[in-house]
């Protein structure tokens, strides 16, 4: 019916399409929709000019303690100061981060519930098809905040001293090896079967419900080696509670800069990075997720919030809204590539 009432016209927002004879009836309707759509857009600025007037609740998808739920909290303090209300994290972990995924693409799309997210988000969506919600479709990329490699650890006692001497023990002991990660399908687990793809050799998989309990167990010797996010893995490193042997990045890592990449290491071809930031769900009105955006980019420029990053030895990668949504959307298409042509097997 709109589509008979208006169609847009040289400078006028609307007009009658005078090709269509209308009976009373219909012209009666076409005026309670033009009505309509302009109380609408009344409603949205004013619910946009408050915003926000009470809590916000911002979800994580990853246990207390891993390199999401920490970057996720610095900015949730920092922005709350800026939004002048609390932003109340809730930490509901599993399913790689598709457990929180779910529950804010089903929330009320007014602000108040927003997701953080990180690069497993759009690696899920790549690969399982099964999954509750429509990854493309149900939530809108806000605002980037972090891009950051993970740091392959072993535990102190471990004979491997270099990536090399860990292709020679993966080599010795064929599928007899561990390797942990965050869960199925997360940035870590991915950065791992990255390596064992391209490299040629097979390692027991063992999913944690985060980072933190992944790496505990490399420190206790029960798992061979883990591609650690920075903010847990680079704090193990420099209090020498495990050993380092490389940065997935491209360039080496500024915060620790004696450690070479898997690239430099004889892996060519590898590159792996964790991006983290803000999505809320579909339907949030443009004037919050502006608004959002707008004030995550703003802390972002405090010298005190970068210091932060760099003590936990994140990268501070700051996206504007169309930057972040490229991003992720061309994460989605890259990963599905990438298991087409590894043929890397998440289950």
């Amino acid at each position: 019916m709109w589509r008979t009432c208006f169609k847009p016209v040289n400078q006028e927002r609307y007009y009658y399409n005078t090709e269509i004879k209308m009976t009373l009836r219909t012209r009666l309707i076409c005026k309670l929709i033009a009505a309509a759509m302009v109380v609408s857009g009344a409603a949205t600025s004013a619910v946009a000019s408050i915003y926000p007037d009470k809590p916000i609740k911002m979800m994580i998808g990853y246990a207390p303690g891993s390199s999401t739920d920490i970057v996720g909290r610095m900015i949730a303090n920092d922005l709350s100061i800026a939004l002048k209300q609390p932003i109340i994290v809730e930490n509901r972990g599993g399913a790689a981060g598709s457990i929180a995924a779910d529950a804010v693409a089903k929330s009320n799309p007014d602000g108040y519930t927003i997701l953080f997210a990180q690069n497993g988000l759009a690696i899920n969506v790549a690969t399982n098809p099964k999954l509750p919600f429509n990854g493309s479709k149900d939530r809108i990329p806000v605002v980037g905040v972090a891009a950051t490699p993970h740091i392959l650890i072993v535990n102190t006692n471990s004979p491997a001293k270099s990536v090399a001497d860990l292709i020679a023990m993966l080599k010795a002991k064929p599928g007899q090896l561990s390797f942990a990660s965050s869960g199925i399908g997360n940035s870590d687990h991915m950065a791992g079967e990255l390596f064992l793809s391209l490299t040629g050799l097979q390692a027991i998989h063992v999913p944690y419900k985060g980072g933190s309990p992944a790496a505990t167990d490399v420190v206790g010797g029960q798992i061979d080696f883990y591609f650690a996010g920075m903010p847990v893995g680079l704090p193990l490193y420099k209090g020498d509670r495990v050993r380092a042997l490389a940065v997935t990045s491209k360039q080496r890592f500024p915060g620790a800069p004696e450690l070479p990449t898997i690239v430099e290491s004889g892996v060519v071809g590898y590159e792996h990075t964790l991006w983290q930031g803000i999505f809320a769900p579909a339907g949030t009105p443009r004037a919050i997720i502006n608004q959002l955006s707008a004030s995550t980019l703003k802390i972002m420029e405090s010298p005190e919030l970068k210091e932060r990053f760099v003590k936990a030895g994140v990268q501070i990668a700051p996206l504007n809204q169309a930057q972040f949504s490229e991003l992720y959307f061309a994460d989605i298409d890259r990963w599905k590539r990438v298991i087409e042509k590894t043929k890397i097997k998440l289950d």
